[in-house]
């Protein structure tokens, strides 16, 4: 797999204000840029305390990003989400309240503690970036991308996230402990502050959206294409899992190879960038047979076997 490098000078002081906040972590990070880039939401999946929260709020600090926070628990309605009408006794009418949904990076905290019910609230917002509230569809601001994170540690009160969540997910990562002499400077440099409320905007919301937009006009030939397709189609026949890629998993991994593509300062995908990015944007779309399952073999393993009996295309 080959490392990505921040060519693009563009991105260059949006990777260092994140990496001064979360240390050790550059490909974490990678995948988080190559995620706002595309337009898509992130998962991050990982045990309490290794910097999920932090990551996201440098990211929208970095932005200068309208964020909002939402602590999913157990009793959490889908109008606390999405917002509702407030009836005014002095005017007589309803006035509509907006959720904390209408935002530009909205941090799904625990996600999976929430009822399916509740969950089910942001698929609208994660595929189609609107709102459907009593009947009338609402515009999220732009950009807008959820960030989710779970503990997979964890089970007693949570609820598993359901195919068709996981599916609007762009990438799923883990964060994972630091090393111990990461660990070392992470302590010195909180001795006297926090490094988050040093960091400011190195971008604006209008270049954020500007990227994007030329994001998708990364050139992608037709040889990638159909290299895309065979993985996916793979996957789909590899009697080691019961379920496999969908359509939007095939889209989501060419936006992503586009979007990397424009991180390294490409105007054209070559094979290394949907090679990079499968690992992060297909294992989560799987599902395993009772039998794999069993066995101890897991999603991301089974990716790396389809794609390692592929031909790259040259």
């Amino acid at each position: 797999m080959t490392t990505t490098r921040t060519e693009n000078p563009r991105l260059a002081p949006l990777k260092e204000n994140l990496q001064s906040v979360i240390y050790g972590k550059g490909e974490c990070l990678d995948v988080m840029i190559v995620a706002l880039l595309a337009g898509g939401s992130v998962l991050i999946e990982d045990v309490p305390g290794v910097g999920k929260t932090t990551l996201a709020k440098a990211l929208a600090k970095s932005i200068d990003a309208k964020f909002h926070r939402i602590q999913f628990t157990p009793d959490l309605l889908p109008a606390d989400i999405l917002g509702s009408s407030i009836y005014n006794p002095v005017s007589g009418d309803f006035r509509f309240e907006p959720g904390p949904i209408f935002c530009n990076i909205l941090l799904a905290d625990e996600i999976n503690r929430a009822s399916p019910r509740t969950q089910s609230a942001l698929l609208e917002a994660m595929n189609e970036n609107q709102a459907t509230i009593e009947g009338q569809r609402r515009p999220l601001p732009q950009p807008f991308l959820v960030i989710a994170t779970e503990n997979p540690i964890e089970f007693h009160g949570t609820y598993p996230l359901p195919e068709a969540q996981l599916d609007r997910f762009l990438v799923r990562l883990a964060i994972g402990y630091p090393a111990a002499d990461v660990e070392v400077d992470i302590l010195k440099s909180h001795a006297r502050a926090q490094p988050l409320e040093k960091i400011g905007p190195v971008l604006d919301l209008e270049q954020v959206r500007q990227v994007q937009q030329e994001v998708t006009g990364i050139h992608v030939d037709d040889s990638i294409l159909e290299y895309i397709v065979e993985i996916v189609h793979a996957t789909r026949h590899d009697n080691r899992l019961g379920l496999g890629i969908s359509t939007r998993g095939t889209l989501m991994l060419s936006r992503a190879a586009q979007a990397h593509a424009y991180y390294e300062s490409r105007e054209y995908v070559i094979p290394d960038d949907v090679l990079w990015c499968a690992p992060h944007v297909l294992p989560h779309r799987v599902i395993l047979t009772s039998k794999t399952r069993y066995s101890g073999a897991g999603t991301k393993q089974i990716i790396s076997d389809i794609i390692g009996h592929i031909k790259v295309p040259v």
